[in-house]
């Protein structure tokens, strides 16, 4: 059965409540449910996790190498910074999505620049808490075409 690893970073815990006017009023909580909906109408299987910690998404990702066939990645501020998740990512050979809830693009500048966007698959922004499906469903489009 596929397995698709959802990982969240910091402050992704915080949807719902955290400027309403960028990220909705969508809990994290919703959007897990949102995913385990997804993934029983798909026949697949999901591993839903959140950390504000760089080490603990590092250890989700390098655990995803032999139990998950993907990896849709909302990083959050990590996007922007972080060398660790890009490494990760490039250790496993998982193919990940890139996702962000707000479009990145219309945004700060500093959030146009991504570590991970590069070794994705593809990124998905700018569609509040529906990218998770999308990105399950582009990434169940992917793994048939490989």
């Amino acid at each position: 059965m596929t397995s698709l690893l959802i990982l969240n970073g910091p402050n992704l815990n915080l949807l719902g409540t955290r400027q309403p006017e960028i990220y909705g009023h969508v809990t994290l909580k919703d959007v897990e449910k949102l995913c385990q909906d997804k993934a029983i109408a798909s026949n697949i299987q999901i591993q839903f996790e959140q950390s504000n910690h760089e080490g603990a998404l590092v250890d989700w990702i390098q655990a995803a190498k032999s139990k998950q066939d993907g990896i849709i990645l909302n990083a959050g501020a990590y996007t922007h910074t972080s060398i660790a998740l890009f490494d990760a990512l490039t250790a496993v050979e998982v193919p990940a999505i890139e996702l962000h809830v707000s479009n990145v693009f219309s945004r700060e500048a500093f959030r146009h620049h991504s570590y991970i966007s590069n070794i994705a698959i593809g990124v998905i922004c700018g569609f509040g808490a529906a990218g998770y499906t999308l990105a399950m469903d582009a990434m169940l489009g992917h793994l048939k075409q490989s």
